[in-house]
């Protein structure tokens, strides 16, 4: 294993760890980290940003519009535990997770036509991967009897998918506008909190457009 490799693992445990803890402990508590992510995650793009623009306007028109965004990704996954319980968040954090693993599973063994330039490593097939791994919460819930899904959370299933995959790109869009590899270094082995949830911060807001996996 190599040293690179054990941050990682070290850092996504910890991660995980406290993910867990915050969602269910109460809902103070979940706020709270919403509300510490999001604020790293803008201070990130913010210096994006002054990489990028030199003029102060664009640079403060955009960090503006990430913060509403952000803002919006907090509500997204602050309400749907309100509403349906921490067991929604689990959902689809799970979906975000298997895409972002078929991505990179299939994308790696069948290689094939680039997806874009904005991201080189990306490919077809792993997009088609990611759309195909997003729907085994869907199976793993259905198999140990947690929930009898529907169409309609296969569909939320791939719309989450293309979300996570669309948030991915748009952070590699602008961390190539900026030329770094990664928005920050405060996650050991990940780089930003940006490269680690970029996806999230993406898909959680679809749950206000499919309120009901069911």
């Amino acid at each position: 294993m190599t040293r690179e490799l054990r941050k990682r693992i070290i850092t996504s445990t910890v991660l995980i760890a406290i993910v867990l803890n915050c969602l269910f402990i109460n809902n103070l508590s979940w706020l709270f980290l919403l509300s510490i992510i999001s604020l790293i995650c803008w201070f990130e793009f913010f210096n994006l940003s002054r990489k990028i623009w030199r003029s102060k306007i664009i640079i403060i028109l955009s960090t503006f519009f990430s913060f509403i965004f952000l803002c919006l990704f907090s509500y997204a996954a602050y309400k749907p535990k309100i509403d349906y319980g921490e067991g929604m968040i689990l959902f689809v954090l799970g979906v975000c997770i298997f895409s972002d693993i078929g991505g990179y599973v299939v994308g790696k063994s069948i290689g094939g036509k680039k997806l874009t330039k904005i991201s080189p490593k990306k490919t077809v097939s792993g997009s088609i991967g990611s759309f195909l791994f997003s729907l085994f919460p869907v199976g793993i819930s259905t198999v140990i009897g947690e929930e009898n899904f529907g169409e309609k959370a296969i569909l939320g299933c791939l719309v989450i998918s293309l979300a996570c995959q669309l948030g991915d790109l748009v952070i590699s869009y602008f961390k190539r506008l900026a030329k770094v590899k990664d928005t920050g270094d405060i996650l050991p082995g990940h780089g930003g909190m940006l490269d680690r949830i970029d996806g999230i911060i993406f898909a959680l807001p679809v749950l206000l457009i499919f309120p009901y996996f069911s």
